[in-house]
């Protein structure tokens, strides 16, 4: 008698014909629904700015779990743990708790718990330790010192600077040279003592039993690479991998997700190419552009309903990005109705106007109500928020400043503003000892010994200090510094004028000084040059320094509390904007050569990313948008007659009303609007 077969149903096991607990048409759009229900095999989701990217993922992963996959069986990498533990929360929800086990966290996050599981295999012991940026930076430092006889060689690169270079080498692939010429070309002379660096870097953190950030990506790579067991084992164990914000992985975030997806070849991707603006951090917009062609058949879903922007400015979004040659295409459409106004150009006579511009249409926002947390400035480079940040801080609107310090709180605009300090007061302790470390060979210990030397001399502190040059209980290497120190000082005493003694400092010493030691020497030589040109509006240093220490301590400090009760107003560079909104949004110094920035203007690949930058700019604007320049800017060698942005130029003249504001010479043309301020 034959008693048939019995099936036995775990209890614990999903059941496939179990009604979904989620209404996915409800709850997704068109576009959103395909990518949640059609993403298996290669997918690549082209997720448009405001285009609910996170909810697509989140629902995505939701929707494999309610049709029975595991939830240890799917992996979520993201780039920051507030991302990544967001959607777990917001899946968990959605299924009342339902996906203990899943793997989901930063790609550094996931490569070590790997590591972990396996770091015999990898090289190191079970306790192997992370070594944090400030610790690593430290390290390079030892190191430079140990391959210089104990001594930090003169003029070499800081240690934080280079470590950068030797990141920026491993996440992008590159060999250490051609890292140098594409992104550090300043270095190249180094080339040699960085290769020795780098080989001493590595071996002093393998034998520390330690790994830098950098070590967690690469050591994981060359463990699945290199150990067909592991890399077996843990591409079989995860039958879905998904990964956000796509088109700002580096060489080594690519191959650790196709690694990781490799047997089941379900690797879905979300991202935006329009957004990819992280180049100098070793990401790389091939990896989205060129997915399709890296994994054929692959298939491609746009998201291109747009929940945040009006018409509008998507409008003009979208014919900005279409200069792009390499791109997908796209359209973003406004789920929202037009506001029958269009983004604004405003032109500004010179760089007070363009502040002053900016203020009062934020004061005009204010009195209706809009909460100063509504508003944003953003731009480029920190130099060119040096007007508008002195005129917040004289209308008492406080603010914060986001992707960099406030200007006057920069430590090259300080190492600068000592050398005034000292002229202006010289019984300013802390300027004298901030300048004379400034000097090969002056260390902290013989700067308090000149300061010892000059105090309370009043009238006589010029010949206390040759005094101290003199001074032979110093080592010739600090009597040189001293010496070099004394006449730049002697030489910006025969000057009156502040401008032209902050052009002396640069030429004589810090624009050598600049190059020497960072890598964005250039950057903050434009600072310095901006700086300048400001200086010589004034007749003495104390009231151009009396500006600066009230733009320095004016209230609204980078980096403090953003959820306290106090409102703000947001300041921020564009590369920090990234994933934000806000109701009206101002894009400041659209100026050729700023931005774009001038390198980028000969090299169209980096030309194309400073229009995606343009791009993400406009895109954090819900309600508002204007766009300035000021006709001129004021630099070190001069006043500059300013050309519009080619981002400005290359927009058909429908998408946008021109301003011209009133400088008192009139102008402007019936299809312009002109604004007295």
């Amino acid at each position: 008698m034959d008693n048939g077969v019995q099936k036995y149903r775990l209890k614990g096991a999903a059941d496939a014909r179990r009604p979904l607990r989620i209404a996915y048409a409800h709850e997704l759009n068109a576009e959103q629904l395909d990518a949640v229900q059609h993403g298996d095999g290669y997918s690549l989701v082209l997720a448009g700015a405001g285009s609910g990217k996170t909810r697509t993922l989140v629902y995505r992963v939701a929707w494999l779990i309610e049709h029975g996959i595991s939830p240890d069986r799917v992996l979520l990498l993201t780039f920051t743990n507030k991302a990544a533990d967001e959607m777990l929360r917001r899946v968990s929800q959605l299924l009342h708790g339902d996906v203990k086990g899943m793997w989901g966290g930063t790609f550094h996050h996931v490569a070590h718990r790997i590591l972990r599981m396996h770091a015999a295999r990898a090289g190191f012991q079970n306790n192997f330790q992370i070594v944090d940026q400030d610790d690593a930076v430290r390290l390079v430092k030892s190191i430079l010192a140990s391959l210089h006889g104990g001594k930090s060689p003169l003029g070499f690169p800081k240690a934080d600077a280079l470590h950068r270079v030797l990141s920026y080498m491993r996440n992008s692939g590159r060999s250490l040279h051609d890292a140098l010429a594409d992104q550090f070309p300043q270095f190249l002379r180094h080339e040699a003592l960085l290769d020795a660096l780098d080989e001493a870097y590595r071996a002093r953190l393998q034998a520390m039993q330690a790994m830098d950030f950098d070590g967690l990506l690469t050591h994981c790579v060359r463990l699945l690479e290199g150990h067909a067991d592991v890399h077996e084992s843990l591409a079989r164990r995860f039958q879905y991998v998904l990964v956000d914000e796509y088109q700002d992985t580096n060489h080594l975030q690519a191959a650790f997700a196709s690694l990781l997806s490799s047997h089941h070849r379900n690797l879905m991707v979300v991202g935006d190419d329009a957004q990819s603006i992280y180049a100098f951090r070793a990401a790389d917009v091939g990896n989205i552009l060129d997915f399709t062609q890296l994994h054929p058949g692959a298939k491609v879903f746009r998201l291109e309903t747009n929940y945040r922007s009006r018409p509008e400015i998507l409008r003009l979004a979208n014919e900005s990005i279409r200069n792009n040659e390499a791109r997908y295409e796209k359209e973003l459409k406004s789920a929202r109705e037009g506001a029958k106004a269009l983004p604004v150009l405003a032109e500004a006579p010179d760089v007070d106007a363009q502040a002053g511009y900016i203020i009062e249409h934020i004061q005009a926002r204010a009195d209706e109500g809009v909460p100063l947390q509504d508003i944003a400035v953003l731009f480029r480079a920190s130099f060119q928020t040096l007007e508008l940040e002195l005129a917040l801080a004289k209308h008492d609107i406080p603010y914060i400043k986001r992707g960099g310090l406030r200007y006057f709180e920069q430590a090259h605009v300080k190492d600068v503003l000592a050398f005034l300090r000292v002229l202006a007061n010289p019984q300013d302790e802390l300027a004298w000892k901030r300048m004379l470390t400034l000097y090969p060979g002056v260390g902290e210990q013989t700067a308090e010994g000149v300061w010892q030397r000059v105090q309370g001399r009043g009238d006589q502190w010029t010949q206390a200090f040759y005094d101290a040059v003199q001074d032979r209980t110093f080592s010739s290497r600090a009597q040189q510094g001293l010496a070099a120190a004394h006449d730049d000082v002697a030489a910006l005493q025969e000057k009156s004028d502040p401008g032209a003694m902050i052009e002396d400092i640069l030429e004589r010493r810090y624009r050598a000084y600049a190059k020497e030691l960072f890598d964005d020497a250039e950057e903050r030589i434009l600072d310095l040059e901006t700086l300048a040109a400001f200086a010589a509006r004034y007749d003495a240093l104390p009231a151009l320094l009396a500006d600066a220490a009230l733009g320095e301590g004016f209230k609204g400090e980078v980096g403090r509390d953003e959820h306290t009760e106090e409102d703000y107003l947001v300041l921020s560079t564009i590369h920090q904007a990234k994933g934000l909104e806000w109701k009206t949004v101002f894009v400041m110094g659209l100026v050729d050569g700023h931005f774009p920035n001038q390198k980028t203007l000969a090299r169209p690949r980096e030309l194309e990313e400073e229009r995606r930058l343009f791009y993400v700019a406009v895109t954090r604007a819900k309600d508002e948008l204007f766009l300035t320049y000021p006709e001129t800017s004021s630099l070190a060698m001069g006043m500059l007659l300013g050309r519009p942005s080619l981002f400005v130029r290359e927009l058909p003249k429908r998408v946008y009303q021109r301003v011209i504001i009133d400088d008192g010479r009139g102008g402007g043309s019936e299809d312009e609007e002109v604004v007295m301020l």
